[in-house]
Parts: structure tokens; sequence; C-alpha cells
């Protein structure tokens, strides 16, 4: 079995000494880690294809998925919309919120689904399953084919990449990228698939998605590589010091949006499970801090809500910090 490996030593934190330690704060909980009321979610409806003038604009549906709208084309990235990141329907943490923006039969037709890796919280099957009709074309990293295929895409539908592999797609230069982390669905799986971030370039825009990383120099070399560019989606949350080098904490994700040359950073990977044990608030609370110490350009749109880039206002009012009262 091909075994991936990062580009420089990584450990995933899973020492003795960490587990213990992992196990006691499992036992000990918080009631912080969840919110305490109900999340706001913009009901939302993606608008038919945009025309090549048309300001991009993307709309973020919790944790890694959203939908980038861009010189009429419409790209879904790790569409995680079920319930919970797990094998199994029945355990593992919970999303949020019960509500979506919009249900995945909802959705109009895709032009192509982007995945970062196979995770359960990054590639879903019931959400593939619901979703696989909408589109025809599937781009994943090396090995994330065969998952698909299980889940009911065609063969034919999938293209596979490796890191610093570029390609053109319905006018788009799009590349995959590196990214500091690791893959498996099994006990005996690790790493038997890659895992990446996502370069998207168009005649006007280019956009870069981190995947799941933790921080590192590859973000220089993707900024010297690709960048500047207009927007990027950062991972920023489920974080923790004894995982930090395959999720960055939130001041780093602010330092890699620089290191690759972003203009507007989205914050992404939280507000819709819990898989760490800061509290669920904490990731956006933490990143606009050290945004607005760089001086970066930061939205932090609602569930639902959609950013549209090169305009003089982006979402910015803190309402995480306002919930909707349980009905």
């Amino acid at each position: 079995m091909t075994k991936y490996e990062n580009q420089i030593p990584t450990s995933a934190g899973m020492s003795f000494n960490s587990l213990i330690s992992m196990l006691r704060d499992s036992i000990r909980g918080s009631a912080e880690r969840r919110p305490a009321a109900n999340m706001p979610i913009v009901k939302c409806e993606p608008a038919e294809s945009l025309n090549a003038s048309d300001n991009p604009q993307v709309t973020w549906f919790g944790h890694s998925a959203f939908l980038l709208e861009m010189e009429g084309r419409r790209l879904l990235f790790d569409p995680m919309l079920g319930k919970r990141p797990s094998p199994v329907s029945w355990a593992g943490t919970k999303r949020y919120s019960t509500r979506l923006p919009i249900e995945p039969e909802d959705f109009p037709a895709i032009d192509a689904i982007i995945i970062s890796h196979d995770h359960y919280d990054h590639l879903d099957s019931s959400s593939i399953r619901r979703l696989k009709d909408k589109t025809e074309r599937f781009i994943v990293p090396l090995g994330v084919r065969r998952r698909l295929i299980q889940m009911g895409v065609p063969a034919e539908q999938i293209t596979e990449h490796h890191w610093w592999n570029e390609f053109s797609f319905m006018g788009f230069t799009v590349a995959c990228t590196p990214a500091r982390h690791f893959s498996g669905r099994g006990l005996f799986d690790r790493n038997s698939t890659l895992w990446c971030s996502w370069v998207i370039a168009g005649r006007e825009t280019k956009v870069f998605f981190s995947g799941d990383s933790g921080y590192g120099p590859h973000f220089k070399e993707i900024g010297r590589k690709y960048g500047p560019f207009d927007l990027t989606l950062m991972e920023c949350g489920q974080y923790d010091e004894r995982w930090s080098n395959i999720h960055m904490m939130p001041e780093e994700t602010v330092q890699a949006h620089l290191d690759v040359g972003g203009e507007l950073l989205i914050p992404i990977h939280w507000a819709a499970f819990t898989l760490a044990f800061h509290a669920w608030n904490e990731p956006v609370e933490r990143v606009t801090k050290a945004a607005q110490a760089l001086k970066v350009n930061i939205a932090t749109p609602k569930i639902g809500e959609k950013v549209r880039l090169y305009t003089a206002d982006y979402p910015s009012q803190p309402w995480w910090r306002y919930p909707e009262p349980r009905g």
C-alpha cells in the first residue's frame, strides 16, 4: 500500500502523555465546546451562473465546505453537509445546527466538486451521494478516487492529482499544492491517500484554499509560485498545542495567509463540529484579533452568507457573540 509523507517531519501529537492528557480533558468536558443557543444561519439559494464580469463570491456552509462562484463557473469544496463527521450515523459529534443554508438536493449544477483529503469532516459519503448527480467532475488528491467510487461516483468523472500538479479546467489554472496533515478513514489505512491545498487561478482572480494543515514552509513556497491571492480560505479551528503540527493555531492562520500573499482572508474549519477542546467560538476571536494586529483584511460571514470580492464592505459583525435564542 502506498504511504504518503509530509514535506517535513510531522508528528500528529499522539504520544502516550498526550493521549492521557486528552483523555483527562475529555472527561472534564466544557459547556463552551458547543454553542449554548441557535446559530444564525442565512438561508441561501446559489444564483444562476455568474457572468465573467460579475464579482466572484463565496458562500460558506460551516467547517470547510464552501461554494466558489467565479468567472461564470461554480466550484464546491469539501462539501461536508452531513450530521456527523463519522463512519456511522449514530456516533460522533453532532453538527451544531440541524438547519443548513441549502440542502444538497437543492444545489444548482456544479462545474466541479474539489476535495482536500479523505477525513470524515471533509469527505462525507452521505453528502457525496446527494450531490454526485449535480456535477460531472470531481477533482481530488491521489488515492481519493477509490473512496468516491465506493460512494457511487463514476470513475471517469474523477481526476487525481499530486502536489505541484497544475492543469487547466474550464478556463482556470488549477494546482494541487502541499499541506501538512495526514489521511485515513480507518484503523489500518493511515496516509494511504494524499492530502493537499488548492490554487484556483482565473483570468482576473486567484483563490487559495489551505485544506487542513499545520503551519509550515509550504505556504511561502505556494506564495512564491502562485501568489499573490485575492482571497484565501484558511483552516482555523479544531487545533491544540498537542497536535499543532497538523492543525494551525489561529495566529498561524493569519501568518500563513500573509505567506501566500493573500489579500482577503476567510477563516474556516470551525462553527460546525466540536473536534477539539477549545471553545467553539475561540478560533474566530483569536484569528480576528491577530488579523487586526497585522492589518489583514478578514471576512467573518455567517453560515450561508455570501462574501462578494472587490467590494467596499465584507461581513465583519461578531455574530458568534450573539446567537439566536432557542425556539
